[in-house]
């Protein structure tokens, strides 16, 4: 699930999950949308992403086919699939599937063994590990019995490429309402049938046309962009050389930060890869985490990264090998504030910095992790991300693939934190217990995510089997490092 945020929680619940209807969706991919689809080539760099929902109880039959019909409906992208330009002129488009199947994609399974939390993980790993058959619009939605108590859960499937975490967030929020009653609104369920006519597929000379103008519009709207920063330069260089000349020399030393390869992990434990994952949560009350954070004069988000780090601090002294400093990333939500449901696809930047886990008191420890992350907030290359993901992605995929790979697969662990709705929602009647988020390795070591419900941080801890053989271990590490942190206040 990919949007750090430095910010901590927006205070009104509600603004967390827009309606699906407000964003917009394009027919084309997005520049860093196509890198992550890219990437695909190299199994190591899957950025899969799995959001597992468990549930009280079973989910209404009725209800639960209406919800799915209406995120099938409201979501395009969700009935779409990916076409490429066979002339690579322009980035892949999105086209309605000719043979969707709901059924391939919305599937009824049962959990092994007792049907325990740890069972249902066993049960998502492989599912994670599978690559998607490209064939088709790129999610699946597994719908689980069989869960002690008589829970059941839903298990979502999605590619990066379709969304970030927050996008995520929007998509499913037609499978939850605030009440175990039916919505009066949902009476009538439109059907595909009723909104939707099939749409004619272009044929090859249409789409090569279609692409070539994209280009072209792409490529003037970057001169514009190019010459009006020509421009500007220009003028300081005249009115302020000095300043102008530190602000060029930033901007380019930023985009070297950002695209620098790396040789490998900081870590000497953390050093194997592998296709293999090993799924596990933790909980803890955002209330306690936020008031840790505040002590510190951070946020919530200070205070997790904080844990994770003594996590990781305790899982290396534990091997015997201390180290200082281990390498992050942190997706960085770019989204302009008011804008979280206007645009659909990825809106996020993946900032890539050292953090101190050597520092045993919790509090300076906080202390040095914001002052890395705001150190991060203002690389100076994060405003032309995009700009930057459009010239890798024109880059042939032989040489832009191992170039993304080279900065990803020595990273030694990731941490994401995506707000979720601060109040008790319902899926087809059923009350949902516990929200998780697992968010792709990409070639990292780990990948703890953090998602908030009702109250409480669920996070999703993802890791590559290769990496850590010992999960218990490093688990209980990071539930001594939540322990300090929370002891604070």
């Amino acid at each position: 699930m990919s949007t750090g945020r430095a910010d901590g929680h927006p205070g009104d619940p509600r603004a967390i999950v827009p309606t699906v209807s407000e964003a917009v969706y394009g027919d084309r991919m997005s520049a860093s949308d196509t890198l992550l689809w890219n990437n695909e080539r190299d199994p190591m760099l899957r950025s899969t992403i799995i959001s597992m929902i468990v549930l009280e109880g079973a989910p209404d039959p009725a209800r639960f086919a209406g919800a799915v019909e209406r995120s099938l409906v409201r979501v395009p992208r969700l009935r779409q699939r990916v076409v490429l330009d066979p002339l690579r002129a322009a980035p892949p488009r999105w086209e309605q599937d000719p043979h969707f199947d709901l059924e391939y994609h919305v599937r009824r399974v049962r959990v092994p063994g007792k049907g325990t939390l740890r069972d249902l993980h066993d049960l998502a790993e492989p599912i994670a590990m599978q690559a998607f058959d490209k064939d088709r619009p790129l999610w699946e939605l597994h719908l689980v019995e069989g869960l002690e108590g008589g829970r059941h859960a839903l298990v979502m499937k999605l590619h990066h490429a379709i969304s970030d975490g927050v996008g995520l967030v929007r998509m499913t929020s037609s499978l939850v309402e605030r009440s175990s009653d039916p919505d009066p609104r949902h009476a009538h369920t439109p059907s595909l049938g009723e909104e939707l006519e099939a749409t004619p597929a272009a044929g090859p000379f249409a789409d090569a046309l279609q692409a070539l103008r994209y280009r072209a519009e792409a490529n003037w709207r970057g001169t514009r962009t190019v010459a009006g920063a020509l421009g500007r330069g220009l003028t300081g260089l005249l009115t302020k050389p000095r300043e102008t000349i530190r602000s060029v020399g930033d901007a380019a030393s930023s985009v070297g930060r950002l695209l620098r390869p790396i040789s490998e992990p900081l870590s000497p434990v953390l050093r194997g890869r592998s296709l293999a994952v090993h799924f596990d949560a933790l909980s803890v009350p955002v209330a306690d985490l936020k008031r840790s954070g505040k002590v510190a004069g951070g946020t919530l988000n200070d205070a997790f990264v904080a844990a994770v780090c003594g996590g990781m601090r305790r899982y290396h002294e534990r091997h015997g090998r201390p180290v200082g400093e281990l390498r992050m990333t942190m997706p960085i939500n770019i989204r302009a504030p008011g804008e979280a449901g206007k645009r659909a696809g990825n809106q996020f930047v993946p900032a890539r910095f050292p953090v101190p886990i050597a520092i045993v008191d919790p509090v300076e420890r906080m202390l040095a992790i914001r002052r890395c992350v705001l150190k991060a907030l203002r690389e100076p290359a994060l405003p032309f991300s995009e700009n930057i993901s459009s010239v890798l992605e024109r880059l042939p995929r032989r040489v832009a693939v191992p170039l993304v790979g080279s900065m990803l697969k020595a990273i030694d662990f990731v941490t994401s934190n995506v707000p979720g709705p601060a109040f008790t929602v319902y899926a087809s009647g059923a009350r949902v217990e516990r929200m998780v988020g697992f968010g792709p390795l990409s070639g990292a070591a780990i990948n703890v995510t953090a998602f908030s419900y009702d109250s409480t941080l669920q996070l999703g801890v993802n890791m590559d089997a290769a990496a850590v053989p010992d999960p218990d271990v490093l688990l209980a590490c990071l539930q001594a490092g939540l322990a300090e942190v929370l002891a604070v206040a």
